[in-house]
């Protein structure tokens, strides 16, 4: 700095300002050596009961109990989960509120036209928690056996087999638009507004196919009032050992699965985001967390901040390629 430049009044204002701004973000980036020491916020966008629901208050609650705070779960709903994770992002980087982000979320970063969100950029991978692979299941009046007959009969009649969804853009939805996408078939889609709705359709064979989630058809294949084809996940679920997976039965490199795990703003500090991990995969670990996940028909998933990265940004991609194909963004 040359001595005009140091004598301009303005420019010591600025340089002061500077020197203050720096001051705060070195500040922010120091490491949270006491965190938490005050109660954590995780905010869930579908309502109390549900899945995603359950997870954030019983994994979460669990998580932070290792870590000597209590949880408060908000749910804050619409625009398929976004609201919540909008609010998430403008809250303060600091570990204290964090995001129960699920399937629909890396989703919507391709569907939403109202709120935008960007992982990486926005949102940030902490701990992935469950996964849960659907079912391909049939009524047994489509006459149809096995997947390989199911995709033969779609084959022969392009856009007139229908299946059930739980709605634009559900699991049920994007597994069903990434089967027709990669086995080269187009069923088309009925939308429910109600899962219970839908499966007295299913059973009554108002519609006769469905990538349901477990729990709700378990008992009807066992009683034989629905067919089990496949499960859509990369390896057999241990409620049907004897079902193959979709990848298995003819249609290789298909993996679709329901995951929830956490998120935070982007900034927040690492050591922060590790000390979340280690005691998230300490609660999943617990038998009864396990027996709780098990009941909504999930399994714990393990893993690290850098795996939950990777796996995100490979679901956005590949469901941005699915909406595309099937025009859902048209919708």
């Amino acid at each position: 700095m040359n001595r005009s430049e140091m004598s301009h009044p303005s420019r010591l204002v600025a340089l002061a300002l500077a020197t203050s701004l720096l001051g705060i973000t070195v500040c922010a980036a120091q490491p949270a050596s006491d965190f938490p020491n005050r109660p954590i916020r995780i905010m869930v966008g579908f309502a109390a009961g549900g899945p995603s629901d359950i997870i954030a208050r019983v994994v979460g609650s669990k998580t932070f109990e290792i870590l000597g705070q209590s949880v408060v779960v908000e749910n804050k709903t619409g625009a398929g989960g976004m609201i919540a994770v909008d609010a998430v992002v403008r809250s303060a980087p600091d570990g204290y509120t964090l995001s129960n982000t699920a399937t629909s979320i890396a989703v919507n970063e391709t569907l939403s036209k109202t709120i935008r969100v960007e992982f990486g950029k926005d949102l940030i991978a902490v701990a992935p928690q469950a996964e849960s692979a659907n079912i391909l299941v049939v009524h047994p009046s489509l006459g149809v056996k096995s997947m390989a007959e199911l995709v033969s009969m779609a084959k022969s009649k392009p856009g007139e087999l229908l299946y059930a969804s739980a709605g634009r853009g559900s699991a049920t939805h994007l597994a069903a638009e990434t089967f027709n996408m990669m086995a080269g078939v187009k069923m088309m889609p009925v939308h429910y507004r109600g899962g219970a709705e839908t499966i007295k359709d299913l059973i009554t064979g108002q519609v006769k196919v469905m990538f349901s989630t477990m729990p709700p058809v378990q008992e009807l294949i066992r009683q034989g009032r629905l067919i089990g084809l496949a499960v859509t996940g990369p390896k057999r679920d241990r409620a049907f050992p004897d079902l193959p997976t979709v990848a298995e039965a003819g249609v290789p490199g298909y993996d679709v699965r329901f995951w929830v795990g956490l998120t935070a703003p982007r900034g927040t500090p690492l050591d922060v985001i590790k000390k979340i991990e280690g005691a998230n995969n300490k609660a999943l670990a617990m038998p009864e967390v396990q027996t709780v996940l098990a009941a909504q028909g999930f399994s714990p998933w393990i893993g690290t901040s850098e795996e939950f990265d990777a796996f995100y940004r490979a679901e956005r991609d590949k469901y941005a390629k699915v909406i595309k194909a099937s025009g859902m963004d048209s919708e």
